[in-house]
């Protein structure tokens, strides 16, 4: 027996709507659901939302989530295809990493100058 959808969004972090969202547009499999009728999630659908959430928070566009959660759904044979997609995204994700380190970089350069201002 799984979870609830409101215990999957609290485990998740994902709202109840979201995960809705997700199942409609395919970023999930159709959720299993109990006699009632209500969904019920189990570990390895809360592992792939973790994956799905990570793969969000790192910019991944939904359109390419979708291309490789219907690669996944095809099976092993995917495997080097999504291998390439990931490689492609941890590109993406190690630009922005750099962008946002020389941005940093800029702040702590404007702090430290506000500094020795109000040292003087």
């Amino acid at each position: 027996m799984g979870i609830t959808i409101q215990e999957a969004a609290r485990t998740s972090g994902l709202s109840a709507h979201t995960l809705r969202y997700y199942e409609r547009i395919g970023l999930i499999h159709e959720v299993e659901r109990d006699a009632a009728g209500h969904r019920t999630y189990a570990g390895s659908d809360l592992a792939w939302l973790e994956f799905l959430t990570k793969l969000r928070t790192t910019g991944m566009p939904i359109a390419d989530m979708c291309r490789y959660a219907a690669l996944r759904r095809q099976g092993p044979e995917t495997a080097a295809e999504r291998r390439r997609m990931l490689e492609v995204h941890r590109e993406r994700v190690r630009e922005r990493i750099a962008r946002l380190n020389e941005d940093l970089a800029a702040l702590d350069h404007k702090i430290d100058s506000y500094h020795a201002m109000e040292i003087t």
